[in-house]
Formats: C-alpha cells, structure tokens, sequence
C-alpha cells in the first residue's frame, strides 16, 4: 500500500503547502518502493494539480533508496532536479552514508539524523560530525538541517557549527497542516527554521 499511500501524501503535502507563506518549503519522504517508473510523473502531477511551485517541494530520500538499482535512481534523481524539486539527504549518519553520493547525486540538503543531535551534550564525537557534515555541506553548497533540536544548548551549538536549519521539539511538535499557519506567524523565520 506504500505506492497508493505515498502518492496520496505528495499530493496532500503539496495542497497544504500552497495555502502557507512562498518562502516556507514543504518536505515529503520517498519510501524506496517508490522509487518506480511512475515516480517523476506522481511528483509532476502532484505539483501540477496543486500549483506549487517545484521549489517548494523538498524529496527526502535515505540511503536504503541509494543502495538500489543506482542508475536508475540517479537518473530519477536528476530528473528531479532538473524540475526544480530539491532532494534531501535523510537520516545522514545513521547508515554508512557514503560521502560519494554527496558528489554523484544533485542533493540540496542533508538531514542530520536525531541520534547524533540527541548526544551533542554529553559526546565529543557527536559535535565534530556534525562540525564535519556542515563544514562539508557548506563547501559543496548544500544546506543542513539538524533533526530532533530538544534543547536551546543544542540549537546554540548547531547554529555554532553552521547548521543552516533545525527541527524538533524546541521549535514545536508535530502539528496538523491546518495549524502550521499560527505556527508560522509567530515569526518570520518560524517557517524556514522549521521547514
């Protein structure tokens, strides 16, 4: 049911994100699954029949994606680019996290996984991956986002270490696409941050 599913969910994200602020993006997982030949028409016909913008659409994809059928991948991935979709690099650190994806694939960000994030107080190691991760994003123009930012000490040291953006709970917890729009009010850098 993954197929029917994942599709629902671009279409419904894609929807939803039209009705918020043009700068805030909206970023929708891929299962591996999905990675078939419909996939490049699912996102364009979702993007059409919604009217957002392809930039505003980010496609977060882990390396279970990478470890695929890699031509095939590489050039849906490409064509994704191509259309304006920003791909993201999900759960980096978790896996094995090849550095050559970094250079082969068109990524736009890289998510740093919350199990790193969730010891940057108490690990040494854990800061300089991520000083490691930013640094090299930052070099190859490619943006970071932290995952599961829990406390003010941890968001100091990611914006220390150049993290671009951060989500968790010390932005807000989970919440329904029809209240984001309080959420983003509350400032205008709200979104970007939490995107």
């Amino acid at each position: 049911m993954i197929g029917p599913i994942g599709n629902w969910v671009l279409n419904q994200a894609c929807s939803d994100a039209l009705k918020w602020p043009d700068h805030v993006k909206v970023a929708v997982n891929l299962s591996p699954v999905q990675f078939n030949k419909t996939l490049v028409l699912d996102v364009i016909s979702a993007l059409s029949k919604s009217g957002l913008a392809p930039k505003r659409l980010e496609l977060e994809i882990t390396e279970t994606v990478l470890l695929q059928d890699t031509e095939p991948t590489i050039a849906v991935l490409n064509q994704f680019h191509d259309l304006g979709v920003r791909i993201v690099m999900d759960d980096f650190g978790t896996g094995y996290s090849s550095l050559s994806y970094l250079r082969k694939l068109p990524f736009d960000k890289i998510k740093i996984d919350r199990s790193v994030i969730k010891e940057l107080d108490e690990k040494a190691d854990s800061i300089a991956i991520v000083r490691a991760v930013t640094g090299l994003a930052a070099t190859l123009g490619i943006s970071t986002t932290a995952e599961g930012v829990e406390t003010v000490e941890q968001l100091r040291q990611l914006r220390l270490e150049g993290c671009t953006e951060v989500r968790g709970f010390l932005i807000s917890k989970p919440k329904p696409a029809g209240e984001l729009a309080e959420l983003l009010g509350r400032s205008p850098n709200a979104g970007k941050a939490a995107a």
